[in-house]
């Protein structure tokens, strides 16, 4: 039976980041809501952060990313630590199963047929974890390669996936948002009309460009600064009002086997203690932030802040306090930032 919607989808999102070794990859997918990391390489070591034991085969990677789809409450985002060691595992496996010395020796490709058949294993799993509630965040380093262009127009260097040319469209596909960290640098002219490096930032690219890969479906700034504030908005509740329900007079399937949407935690009255105290200190009316909020589209202006989410609260409200401030007192019509 037909079963038509309209308006977003509430679901929990899957990211991938990627970028060169030390950018900042782990230290970022730390920083996202109540994660668990996999660790498959341990670069978790440094961090203060929850992890499982170590997989030490295909088999239990696979194992654990189910175990943790199948226990509620475990995690809020599961991490899965790096995709190219995990794809490594992955042809250990098949190496093993089929008796053969090394992927290459499978002969016309077949060897990397199995890989991307059984790669796509993992990326089911990782649906399964979403379908429980969590989120998944799978990090990956980034390789540079030459890029041809036809007809000798020239070559330039691009950065990709550092996993094989079978499993890396898979991952570039899976997601809702292909986030390519790299470190910026700032080329200036010198007075011997020379050029030179001088100083720059870690960010974040969101959009393909002919030198990376990037996608996203949050309308992110095309670069942003490398920092969990910058894409805190991704993990932001859907407004109810914005939630996809059934179409007037379409046909639906009965109220048993349609999904029901968990109701969200109001704000707890220490946190909106704690807010209050806040708004005291920089001089801030409950109505500057409701105008704020309704202008970035999250509730209704005359929603008082008493009814706002726990979870939208301190996720946004109180992590990004700060810009919250600046925008408000610069910026007296509030326009969003």
């Amino acid at each position: 039976m037909l079963n038509i919607t309209s308006g977003r989808i509430a679901r929990p999102q899957k990211l991938v980041f990627y970028g060169s070794e030390g950018i900042g990859k782990t230290s970022l997918a730390a920083q996202c809501p109540d994660p668990l990391f996999i660790d498959t390489e341990g670069g978790t070591a440094h961090l203060d952060v929850r992890r499982t034991q170590k997989p030490q085969d295909w088999d239990e990677l696979i194992t654990l990313v189910r175990e943790i789809a199948d226990t509620p409450e475990v995690c809020e985002t599961l991490v899965i630590d790096t995709a190219d060691w995990a794809e490594s595992m992955c042809i250990e496996y098949i190496c093993r199963k089929y008796s053969q010395p090394g992927i290459e020796a499978f002969g016309y490709g077949k060897g990397y047929s199995y890989l991307a058949e059984e790669f796509s294993r993992l990326l089911q799993a990782c649906d399964q974890v979403i379908r429980s509630g969590k989120n998944v965040v799978i990090t990956a380093h980034a390789k540079m390669r030459k890029q041809e262009l036809p007809d000798e127009q020239g070559a330039f260097d691009r950065w990709e996936l550092k996993l094989s040319k079978q499993t890396a469209p898979l991952l570039k596909e899976w997601p809702d948002a292909l986030l390519f960290l790299n470190f910026k640098t700032y080329v200036i002219a010198t007075d011997a009309n020379t050029h030179k490096a001088q100083g720059g930032k870690r960010v974040i690219y969101t959009s393909h460009h002919p030198c990376w890969d990037a996608k996203n479906r949050h309308n992110l700034p095309e670069e942003m600064d490398l920092s969990f504030a910058s894409i805190a908005p991704v993990f932001e509740p859907v407004p109810s009002s914005q939630i996809s329900l059934p179409k007037k007079n379409a046909v639906v399937e009965t109220a048993a086997s349609v999904p029901k949407l968990e109701p969200l935690q109001p704000v707890t009255p220490e946190t909106l203690k704690t807010l209050k105290e806040w708004m005291e200190q920089a001089q801030i009316s409950p109505e500057m932030i409701q105008t704020l909020v309704a202008q970035k589209g999250h509730f209704p202006a005359e929603k008082p802040i008493e009814e706002y989410p726990e979870k939208f609260v301190r996720g946004w409200l109180m992590h990004n306090w700060d810009q919250v401030v600046t925008t408000i007192q610069n910026n007296p019509e509030y326009v969003p930032f």
